[in-house]
């Protein structure tokens, strides 16, 4: 067995003593489901509740992956712009970390205000909290490209362009996809606070609605199908990083051989 194979089966028994571990823990010290669900009662609550919390799943998982990819075309340009241009850099940034720091929670009721209740807030506070990871890890990929192997390329008589294609652009490609994994978790962070204020559909309301009514197992649901969602994707762009970007981790792998 391969030392990644061991480490994906020792992932696999943590889950699944983790939540053998709570299930244990609420029989034994007799935690009512109010307080705490035991998992198997979550599981059954969503096997009875899934024709009901179907819509709000793929509700929560369209509103997501749109302001997601508008972050992440949003987030390339502004990285790109502010990347390759050190002056760009150093004035702009200060500025996005102060844009950045604002808590996304207090502009869902501008948007709200713009544009009314419903989806294109959940999909604008998306958006915005899935933007800052991308630039930052954009900008800094493309800050990584030595000053000397540029002066080595200038005199080879390459241009700023063909030195941003052939080389800081690959050179930036690990940064970015470790950006996509991060802000698609923030993605469903703003989807879902922005459902939870201003939308009468999602998981989010309909964990609102639930937490409303006391329905503890329904609301534990909710967070099991956004955990499920968000590992999926995180799983996908994963793949990807993996065929794009195995130059990269090449180096690690014979490492650990």
């Amino acid at each position: 067995m391969t030392a990644v194979n061991r480490e994906k089966l020792a992932s696999v028994f943590l889950i699944a003593g983790v939540f053998i571990l709570w299930e244990v823990s609420c029989l034994v010290f007799g935690i009512r489901e109010i307080i705490l669900p035991r998992p198997s009662q979550i599981v059954v609550t969503l096997i009875d509740r899934w024709p009901a919390l179907m819509p709000h799943a793929v509700q929560t998982l369209y509103t997501t992956l749109v302001g997601f990819a508008l972050g992440v075309g949003t987030g390339v340009v502004i990285g790109l712009l502010i990347g390759s241009s050190r002056l760009a850099y150093n004035v702009a940034f200060p500025l996005l970390v102060g844009f950045s720091s604002i808590p996304k929670v207090a502009v869902v009721p501008i948007f709200v205000l713009w544009f009314g209740s419903g989806t294109m807030p959940a999909v604008l506070t998306s958006m915005v909290i899935s933007i800052f990871p991308v630039v930052v890890n954009m900008a800094t990929g493309l800050a990584t490209t030595e000053p000397e192997l540029e002066d080595v390329l200038r005199t080879l008589k390459a241009s700023k362009r063909d030195i941003l294609l052939n080389v800081g652009l690959p050179r930036a490609m690990p940064y970015f996809f470790a950006s996509l994994k991060v802000a698609v978790t923030l993605s469903f962070v703003g989807t879902v606070i922005s459902e939870t204020v201003a939308s009468n559909r999602g998981v989010g309301n309909m964990m609102l609605l639930a937490s409303s009514n006391f329905n503890v197992p329904l609301v534990f649901a909710g967070l099991f199908i956004l955990a499920g969602l968000g590992i999926a994707l995180y799983v996908v762009f994963s793949l990807i990083e993996r065929r794009v970007t195995g130059w990269a981790s090449r180096k690690t792998e014979f490492a650990a051989g």
